[in-house]
Protein backbone atom coordinates (compact mmCIF):
# COMPACT_ATOMS: atom_id res chain seq x y z
CA UNK A 1 0.00 0.00 0.00
CA UNK A 2 1.09 3.52 -0.71
CA UNK A 3 2.42 5.57 2.16
CA UNK A 4 2.24 9.13 1.30
CA UNK A 5 3.60 10.49 4.20
CA UNK A 6 7.00 8.35 3.55
CA UNK A 7 6.84 8.20 -0.05
CA UNK A 8 9.47 9.99 -2.03
CA UNK A 9 7.36 10.51 -4.71
CA UNK A 10 5.54 13.70 -3.14
CA UNK A 11 6.27 17.51 -1.81
CA UNK A 12 6.08 18.17 1.37
CA UNK A 13 2.71 20.37 0.12
CA UNK A 14 1.17 17.37 -1.57
CA UNK A 15 1.96 15.36 1.58
CA UNK A 16 -0.27 17.89 3.74
CA UNK A 17 -3.00 18.04 0.92
CA UNK A 18 -3.41 14.37 0.94
CA UNK A 19 -3.52 14.58 5.10
CA UNK A 20 -6.48 17.14 4.69
CA UNK A 21 -7.88 14.55 2.15
CA UNK A 22 -7.64 11.74 4.64
CA UNK A 23 -8.84 13.92 7.59
CA UNK A 24 -11.97 15.10 6.17
CA UNK A 25 -12.66 11.48 4.91
CA UNK A 26 -13.32 9.95 7.87
CA UNK A 27 -15.86 9.85 10.22
CA UNK A 28 -15.70 12.08 12.28
CA UNK A 29 -13.47 14.79 10.34
CA UNK A 30 -10.63 14.68 11.86
CA UNK A 31 -9.26 18.90 10.84
CA UNK A 32 -6.87 19.96 13.66
CA UNK A 33 -6.15 23.78 14.35
CA UNK A 34 -2.09 21.76 13.77
CA UNK A 35 -3.49 20.66 10.38
CA UNK A 36 -4.58 24.03 9.50
CA UNK A 37 -1.71 25.75 10.24
CA UNK A 38 0.37 23.44 8.28
CA UNK A 39 -1.82 23.96 4.99
CA UNK A 40 -1.72 27.64 5.55
CA UNK A 41 2.18 27.68 5.29
CA UNK A 42 1.85 26.38 1.54
CA UNK A 43 -1.74 27.17 0.44
CA UNK A 44 -3.65 30.70 0.17
CA UNK A 45 -7.08 31.11 1.56
CA UNK A 46 -8.34 30.41 -1.91
CA UNK A 47 -6.07 27.58 -2.53
CA UNK A 48 -7.31 25.71 0.47
CA UNK A 49 -11.28 26.50 -0.33
CA UNK A 50 -10.80 24.79 -3.52
CA UNK A 51 -8.90 21.35 -2.22
CA UNK A 52 -11.51 21.25 0.70
CA UNK A 53 -14.19 21.61 -2.60
CA UNK A 54 -13.04 19.03 -4.56
CA UNK A 55 -12.28 16.83 -1.56
CA UNK A 56 -15.53 17.35 -0.25
CA UNK A 57 -17.26 16.75 -4.07
CA UNK A 58 -15.14 13.32 -4.17
CA UNK A 59 -16.35 12.49 -0.84
CA UNK A 60 -19.85 13.06 -1.57
CA UNK A 61 -19.90 11.08 -4.69
CA UNK A 62 -18.46 8.60 -3.40
CA UNK A 63 -20.93 7.92 -0.91
CA UNK A 64 -23.67 8.67 -2.94
CA UNK A 65 -22.64 5.88 -5.24
CA UNK A 66 -21.96 2.96 -2.32
CA UNK A 67 -25.31 3.71 -1.44
CA UNK A 68 -27.01 2.73 -4.87
CA UNK A 69 -24.16 -0.06 -5.67
CA UNK A 70 -22.72 1.81 -8.56
CA UNK A 71 -19.31 0.09 -9.41
CA UNK A 72 -15.78 1.69 -10.41
CA UNK A 73 -16.22 0.59 -14.07
CA UNK A 74 -12.52 -1.79 -13.50
CA UNK A 75 -11.02 1.82 -12.87
CA UNK A 76 -9.32 0.57 -9.39
CA UNK A 77 -8.70 -3.28 -10.81
CA UNK A 78 -6.02 -1.77 -12.10
CA UNK A 79 -4.51 0.24 -9.49
CA UNK A 80 -2.35 -2.49 -8.40
CA UNK A 81 -0.63 -2.52 -11.78
CA UNK A 82 0.01 1.23 -11.43
CA UNK A 83 1.51 0.31 -8.14
CA UNK A 84 4.10 -2.36 -9.73
CA UNK A 85 4.60 -0.37 -12.78
CA UNK A 86 5.84 2.71 -10.12
CA UNK A 87 8.07 0.14 -8.05
CA UNK A 88 5.43 0.26 -5.01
Amino acid sequence: MLDFRRSNLFSDAERVAFELAEAMTVTPQAVTDDLYARLREVYSEEQMVEMAAVIALENFRSRFNRCFGVEPNGFYGKLGELLESAGL
